[in-house]
């Protein structure tokens, strides 16, 4: 499934006495349609409890008229950028990331596992990996400034890397 934003649409049923062919099956349950309201996105009626953010599981009809859709999840405005960033773009290299690819974070940033580098050797950062975010910049444990092994750089955020394997 692609990277896309989805308007959700809302739209009332077909009127009792129709005929059962035109009642429309919720995507989410399976079920039948009978509310008083529905929702349509992603080529798919909905009944409005059953189209939920993957994440946070908040109701996506009651928050906002559009979901996100990515590596088969369907996510709010707000877990779509906690988890890919605004852009869905690698912070590095600034090429798109693909919905199936696994990604490394820091600090708000989105990376493609290949471009999680040291700025200084330019080594992979793999999980595991103590490493240094420094004003925009990734340092090894070994390369990390010597005003930082001084104890100089107040705003140093050290962290153990971890993969974005588990999104919620």
């Amino acid at each position: 499934m692609n990277d896309k934003e989805q308007n959700i649409m809302q739209a009332s049923p077909p009127p009792v006495g129709t005929g059962s062919l035109s009642w429309k099956r919720c995507a989410g349950c399976g079920g039948k349609i009978a509310d008083r309201f529905l929702l349509y996105t992603m080529d798919s009626y909905w009944h409005s409890r059953c189209l939920k953010c993957s994440c946070c599981q908040a109701q996506l009809g009651e928050i906002g008229t559009s979901c996100y859709t990515k590596s088969g999840m369907i996510l709010c405005r707000n877990d779509y950028i906690r988890l890919f960033g605004n852009s869905g773009a690698c912070s590095a290299c600034g090429q798109s990331i693909p919905a199936s690819e696994l990604v490394m974070r820091a600090q708000g940033n989105v990376y493609h596992l290949k471009c999680f580098t040291c700025s200084t050797c330019r080594n992979r950062l793999v999980p595991g990996d103590r490493f240094h975010y420094i004003n925009g910049s990734l340092f090894c444990e070994h390369d990390r400034p010597t005003a930082l092994i001084n104890g100089h750089l107040s705003s140093l955020q050290t962290n153990p890397l971890l993969p974005d394997q588990k999104v919620c």
